[in-house]
């Protein structure tokens, strides 16, 4: 029995308020359902069994709407998970819908970078977004007392008729912690058999001035209730305590509840074809249900299926494509297959989608000339993580190259390990996986473009850096007054081990004692000299201060510069000269090389990749590296002129590493 004073919460699944709401205010189940006295049936509304329950199987489906009317849709969305879960949610809704869609989204400005990134790079046909800011909403709920775990954003949908534009007239409102088994046309076609001035219509409530309505009921319940538990839930079920013809009961098929408490099994044991699933718990996927692992598995469908296979085109709707689509599909067209680096050029323009700051990220106050270490890694080296993470205690940003299956293992991967779980200052970007060849230097991209300090250490996920490095480099700056007018590249020396074990030195002193016995090298000496040798190794020995180096063919050191440096070339995908052609756009630009004295990073050993293994095994791989090379050139020539003949011998010499 709920309090005296208290008003009845919905059962059943209700329609609220001229909204078609589906999260706090839709029970599926939890309590008895009674219809409010002067509420209208909704127009071949299913009949209900003895507990109150609608049941789906009992009447025939109605009809679709329109098979090209736009449908809108309504989130709340605010911070990293919450994100995280719209992405899932998104991916069920289109699944299933054979309709246009168009997404309004409140958000923060967290929430609202993480996806305009996300459906930007996604480019699904025939799906729109709307953003709204939820900072200038907040002032019209934070009055309200409210102890519920979604804190303040579960009042927003009070305001939503309010902040949609006003000419919208219908909209379903959803949460993300919500999963559809179904087509949403089917919930959109509800709309249309509701009758008489009950219409759920955003025009209409917005005539009965539900904003005033809310607000009044609201002030009241307050004055006995010291605060809501239940968020906007409860100042809804009041609102319809005293307007009981606001409310149209909902098949409970259309939010059938997994929380401790609920009754929803009454619901989903009697109907065969469940439509929304909701996770209304904090304990979310680990609720207690004696069912949960078959709707478990139904959510991680959803939440580990491959985003890039729903970009599917809605053939008998013409719609606007997404920016960018006509010319990446012009640029397709013209590519031939018979050619033998077909599969280079497919990869360079393939849009992957990217799903920015994919865990909780909280940077540190900002420190004077600090640095962001940059790098990129894909599922094979996640082990590296927690070294790195202890041997860089500043910022850092990663791009992740991962499938949607794998995101999820990274996630639980992160959140076993105490060192990394820890780190709120690492931001970490998911690309998601798309074609055959890796996209390293699009991955570089994406993390240099989130890095949030002044400068950036431009290194890569098989390296550790000195454990002084940070504060060294921070040092280095100040002391030799770098600014954005000078352009500097400061180069950290690479050395590498070939033991999986080994003391890792803590100084200079150190490091030279190992390399003098065997136990380091500079880097790639066996391999590659020519990448590393302008650093000039027995000039470092003895260095004291930063000195200067000249650039050279193939020359691709790790190097500290200021965020808004050059980016890297994508058009190098796989192995082979991403880093050089990127230390040849520095020198083109005329960065100094200033070796600094006491810095170094140490490479570890590892199994070689897929893409390395192909460039020493492929004559055809190398060949595709030297046209990539060619192009790259061509390229310099028109921008730089006469000044980019100096890199022509680049191009006289064998394929190089990265």
């Amino acid at each position: 029995m709920l309090p005296r004073g208290r008003p009845r919460a919905l059962g059943a699944a209700a329609l609220l308020l001229l909204l078609l709401l589906i999260g706090f205010f839709l029970f599926g189940g939890d309590l008895e359902y009674e219809r409010p006295r002067g509420a209208a049936a909704l127009d071949g509304d299913p009949p209900a069994d003895r507990g109150g329950h609608n049941l789906s199987d009992c009447v025939p489906p109605r009809p679709l709407p329109p098979k090209c009317e736009l449908l809108h849709v309504a989130i709340v969305c605010a911070g990293h998970n919450s994100s995280r879960d719209l992405n899932t949610l998104v991916k069920s809704v289109l699944f299933y819908r054979k309709n246009p869609l168009h997404f309004h989204l409140v958000t923060d400005a967290v929430a609202r970078n993480i996806l305009e990134m996300l459906f930007h790079t996604w480019m699904v046909p025939a799906v729109g977004v709307s953003f709204y800011d939820l900072e200038e909403l907040k002032p019209q709920v934070s009055w309200i007392p409210n102890k519920h775990y979604s804190g303040l954003y579960g009042l927003m949908k009070l305001v939503l008729p309010g902040a949609l534009p006003p000419d919208l007239a219908r909209v379903i409102v959803l949460d993300t912690d919500v999963t559809f088994a179904s087509d949403i046309a089917e919930l959109w076609a509800l709309f249309a058999h509701f009758s008489g001035v009950i219409l759920l219509r955003l025009d209409r409530l917005r005539q009965a001035g539900w904003g005033q309505m809310w607000k009044l009921t609201a002030t009241r319940e307050l004055l006995t209730l010291p605060a809501t538990s239940l968020a906007d839930q409860d100042i809804f079920n009041a609102v319809i305590k005293e307007h009981p013809g606001l409310v149209q009961p909902l098949p409970c098929v259309w939010n059938v509840q997994l929380s401790d408490h609920t009754l929803a099994e009454r619901c989903y044991s009697e109907a065969s074809d469940l439509k929304v699933i909701h996770w209304n718990s904090p304990k979310k996927l680990r609720v207690k249900n004696k069912h949960v692992e078959y709707f478990r598995n139904l959510y991680l469908t959803f939440l580990e299926y491959d985003g890039n296979l729903l970009r599917r085109e809605l053939f008998a709707c013409p719609s606007p494509p997404p920016p960018g689509t006509e010319q990446l599909q012009r640029a397709l067209a013209q590519l031939d297959e018979e050619d033998a680096c077909f599969e280079f050029r497919q990869q360079q323009l393939t849009v992957h989608r990217v799903h920015i700051s994919f865990l909780p990220h909280e940077p540190l106050p900002p420190r004077p000339h600090d640095i962001t270490l940059v790098a990129q890694l894909s599922m094979d080296r996640l082990q590296m993580l927690e070294a790195l993470c202890r041997h860089w205690p500043g910022p850092m940003s990663l791009a992740l190259y991962l499938t949607d299956a794998e995101a999820q293992q990274f996630l639980r991967f992160v959140e076993a390990s105490a060192v990394l779980s820890a780190r709120q200052d690492v931001a970490y970007h998911v690309v998601y996986r798309e074609g055959p060849l890796y996209p390293v230097n699009e991955l570089r991209n994406v993390a240099l473009a989130q890095a949030l300090t002044p400068y950036v250490f431009l290194s890569d996920i098989d390296f550790l850096p000195a454990y002084s490095l940070y504060d060294y480099l921070r040092a280095s700056i100040e002391q030799l007054k770098l600014n954005s007018e000078r352009k500097v590249a400061l180069v950290v020396p690479a050395f590498e081990t070939l033991h999986y074990r080994f003391s890792f030195p803590s100084s200079k002193a150190e490091l030279l004692a190992l390399l003098d016995s065997g136990s380091l090298y500079t880097f790639r000496y066996h391999e590659w000299p020519r990448g590393h040798a302008p650093t000039d190794y027995a000039r470092w020995r003895e260095a004291q201060t930063p000195y200067r180096v000249q650039w050279a063919a193939d020359y691709e050191p790790y190097v500290v510069v200021p965020r808004d440096c050059p980016r890297y070339d994508p058009r190098f995908v796989g192995f082979g000269w991403n880093k050089v052609a990127h230390i040849v756009e520095l020198d083109a630009q005329e960065y100094e090389l200033l070796v600094l004295p006491e810095a170094f990073t140490i490479h570890l050993p590892h199994a070689p990749s897929l893409d390395i293994s192909r460039f020493r095994s492929s004559p055809a791989y190398r060949d595709c590296l030297q046209a990539l090379k060619d192009e790259f050139h061509q390229d310099l020539s028109r921008h730089y002129g006469a000044a980019a003949l100096k890199y022509l011998t680049a191009l006289q010499q064998p394929p190089g590493p990265a």
